[in-house]
């Protein structure tokens, strides 16, 4: 076998393609109960954090479309500073990324699920900060979505930002406290260091991958993008009972999780609830940290496939 043949056979094995927009897409053969998923990853994250977790849906028989959201994978824009490691000036540096709207991102997600044609209306799923993301998405495009999935992401309901969440009792953790870099208003965004020392490494996997070794961890944090745009943390996020409110939905707990943590992730399991009392969560879950696709990715693909 030439190179070439054994390059395009190493890309149908793992079944997932890049797409021109950014994503990646997991194809497998039709099935009767076939679902089709539409992944949209959190804070600094990108469509690659979800590859073993589209593998595994793959696998089941399912379709699978995982996007990297503006400014996020391979839509990111760097600080210089962060290229040429001078860290001073990258606590100061404004971020390229500032501009970047929850609408734009939310906007993105809508031209995704369009492209799905044929079969079901897909499942959305939003981890984390995604999670604010999708609940725009189901107020804008209502009819395009089967099923809302929270995967241990912010449900923004009654104080509409996440930032107002981020600041209630519910939400105090002793994890994370150093990962913020410089000030967010200043900058246009939330600024992390996925190239920092050894020790911040450490810090920032003991907040969202607890339950992940160091080694395993290592190739998640270096693909992370380090300006999260400071919209999609203090943006309002409006929903209404008539458009978001009709979608069904489900909310996945993680109750190991030192990030979102399990007591604020009830709470707005609790307000959405009393928001849409006809039409409340079904409940899941793992006994995980922030990230169950880096640390049980084959339960999670299990899971969200048992989701009605």
């Amino acid at each position: 076998m030439n190179r070439r043949n054994l390059l395009k056979s190493a890309v149908l094995t793992t079944a997932t393609l890049p797409l021109a927009g950014g994503g990646a897409v997991a194809l497998a053969a039709p099935r009767a109960a076939s679902k089709t998923f539409l992944l949209v990853h959190g804070a600094w994250h990108n469509a690659l954090h979800w590859g073993r977790v589209a593998q595994h849906l793959s696998a089941l028989g399912h379709r699978v479309l995982s996007i990297d959201l503006p400014g996020h994978g391979l839509n990111a824009r760097f600080p210089s500073a962060y290229i040429t490691g001078e860290w001073a000036k990258f606590a100061e540096e404004p971020s390229p990324q500032r501009d970047i709207s929850l609408d734009e991102c939310a906007s993105a997600v809508v031209d995704a699920l369009r492209a799905l044609k044929g079969g079901p209306r897909p499942i959305l799923v939003g981890h984390s900060m995604g999670g604010t993301v999708i609940t725009r998405v189901g107020e804008l495009a209502p009819d395009q979505v089967g099923r809302l999935v929270y995967l241990s992401a912010y449900c923004p309901l009654r104080l509409k930002k996440p930032s107002a969440y981020g600041a209630l009792p519910e939400a105090k953790t002793d994890q994370g406290s150093t990962l913020i870099i410089g000030n967010p208003a200043a900058l246009g965004a939330v600024r992390i260091n996925p190239r920092g020392n050894a020790s911040y490494l450490e810090a920032l996997r003991s907040a969202y991958y607890n339950d992940v070794e160091m080694r395993e961890f290592l190739p998640f944090a270096l693909a992370l993008t380090p300006d999260l745009p400071a919209a999609l943390w203090t943006s309002e996020v409006v929903a209404t009972r008539e458009r978001w409110g009709r979608i069904p939905r489900s909310y996945i707990r993680c109750t190991q999780d030192r990030a979102l943590m399990p007591g604020l992730q009830d709470l707005m399991i609790r307000e959405a609830d009393a928001f849409t009392p006809t039409n409340t969560f079904e409940q899941k879950t793992l006994e995980t940290s922030h990230s169950p696709f880096a640390s049980q990715p084959a339960r999670l693909a299990e899971l969200l496939t048992s989701l009605r």
